[in-house]
């Protein structure tokens, strides 16, 4: 492999105790060997002989440097080491690209679990605190006899403006400053701490809510992790810990890309992710319901080279009896297309409103055609068809309405017909067979379920070398089992030569 970028992070100046190639080795091995911590890859290096025959004629390594070159040297290049395992691969026809295959799971991070800052919770903050400003501060001001402009909302230049005033006006006066017990400050070293305090607050507030920007909380000990549900709850209550959304693209059981998010859900990272897995040349991509989304459905008709498999979202529950009589739901209903209308179950028409646009949180704007029905009063099956939905008003005065975007509707009734085709049958089944085993024995048989490095530079360098070392495992095995070039898993029942 080409390590030519990691020796030029190196200095000129001075020789490199370590060959950064021999490095590499001895970190993708001891992750084979599921030794993560630099501490014990030191020592493994002193008592492994595994070790020993890696680093040939050189010393052992002290852990610092390990950790260093980890952390340091592998930045920036580690998706490039990844790509050219994967190019060979291809070479050698162990792996087609034809069908790719994504899912993401939460790992937790290096944090602390209960330093966490809230992005709602700053907010109120800041409101509360510039509250308090503009009620405070022409008093404080008033009662220095001073007569400066406070504006009605004062903003944090303002504030600036009048400290400085401040200080100007303790500097002419001599002001003796005092602290401790016993001492009695004047009104004018009062003030100055005052707005001190309120300029150090809004700081702090607005450097929170910068740290935070799309997010709804981060962490204090590692800003890039967010706070998450994980299914390893060690206080077994349901409560967040900080970690990261690590997103995996699989083919023929080898990993090939991927992508770290500190997103809570799978939706936003689909097409980042895809967009990155297009140098592959790859031809379908599948995922599971929680990618599903109108705009990745559009992203993926824009770039017709690449043909997405998603299971929709109410795949399961349109097969149950629940779902197809609940008479509330639109697809239970008659519709007819060139006059626009739907009929419920009690034969009211629900009638075009008119259009609601919206975006997400990305930004992609939304359509959705709004219906209503201008006849619900003493319909019989009123209770069954108009749902709560949290809405204070009574029952009798409530009347059906639908919310329904025409696109992501088409979208979806496309994609049923697409997953339930032979080809569509066999690239899901083997999606669970695939992505969710990469995960299965990177947690399970790997025992890696905690990151150990902090910001998401450093943590895509440890996925990536746990991501090589999977590979070389997966590679052995395939050997040793005589599976290379397998392809898909073709389930009995399935037509021959799929």
């Amino acid at each position: 492999m080409e390590i030519e970028k990691i020796e030029r992070s190196y200095s000129r100046d001075g020789r490199n105790e370590y060959p950064p190639r021999i490095l590499l080795k001895v970190l993708i091995y001891a992750y084979m060997r599921m030794i993560y911590s630099s501490r014990e890859i030191e020592r493994a290096c002193r008592e492994n002989i595994c070790f020993m025959y890696l680093l040939g004629d050189y010393p052992v390594p002290d852990h610092n440097t390990i950790a260093r070159f980890r952390a340091e040297r592998l930045q920036g290049v580690e998706r490039e080491l990844l790509e050219q395992f994967v190019a060979m691969l291809v070479e050698w026809g162990f792996v087609s690209l034809a069908t790719v295959f994504i899912d993401g799971t939460k790992i937790e991070a290096n944090a602390n679990r209960y330093s966490f800052v809230w992005k709602k919770s700053t907010e109120k903050k800041l409101a509360k605190l510039r509250a308090q400003i503009g009620k405070d501060l022409p008093g404080l001001v008033q009662n220095l006899g001073a007569k400066w402009h406070i504006p009605e909302a004062p903003q944090i230049h303002h504030l600036k403006k009048i400290r400085k005033k401040l200080y100007a006006r303790a500097e002419a006066e001599q002001l003796a400053w005092v602290t401790g017990k016993g001492h009695h400050k004047k009104p004018l070293q009062k003030a100055i701490e005052t707005v001190n305090s309120w300029l150090e607050k809004w700081k702090k507030y607005t450097q929170d809510l910068h740290i935070c920007g799309d997010r709804n909380s981060y962490c204090k000990t590692d800003h890039d992790a967010t706070f998450m549900h994980m299914k390893e709850d060690h206080m077994r209550n349901g409560q967040l810990k900080p970690g990261y959304n690590v997103n995996v693209a699989t083919s023929e059981e080898f990993i090939i890309g991927n992508y770290i998010s500190a997103d809570r859900t799978d939706v936003h990272t689909l097409i980042p992710f895809a967009e990155y897995l297009k140098r592959y040349g790859i031809k379908n991509i599948c995922v599971d319901s929680g990618y599903e989304s109108e705009e990745n459905y559009c992203w993926f008709e824009e770039n017709g080279e690449l043909k997405l498999y998603v299971k929709p979202s109410n795949h399961g529950q349109r097969k149950t009896r629940k779902y197809r009589t609940d008479i509330s739901r639109r697809e239970n209903m008659a519709y007819d297309a060139e006059a626009d209308i739907y009929t419920c179950a009690n034969g009211k028409t629900i009638t075009f409103d008119g259009v609601k646009k919206s975006k997400s949180q990305s930004g992609f704007e939304i359509e959705t055609s709004v219906y209503s029905c201008k006849d619900c009063a003493g319909c019989p099956q009123k209770e069954k068809c108009i749902r709560a939905c949290g809405s204070k008003k009574p029952l009798a005065e409530r009347s059906k309405v639908i919310y329904v975007s025409k696109r992501f509707a088409r979208q979806r009734a496309e994609m049923e017909e697409r997953i339930n085709t032979t080809e569509g049958k066999l690239i899901r089944v083997n999606r669970s067979i695939q992505a969710e085993g990469v995960f299965a024995m990177v947690k399970e048989d790997m025992g890696f379920r905690r990151f150990l490095l902090r910001s998401a530079v450093k943590v895509e360098v440890e996925w990536t070398l746990l991501s090589l070392a999977y590979n070389v495992l997966k590679l052995h095995h395939k050997i040793q089992t005589g599976r290379l070039g397998t392809g898909l898993v073709v389930p009995n029942g399935f037509p021959a030569g799929l």
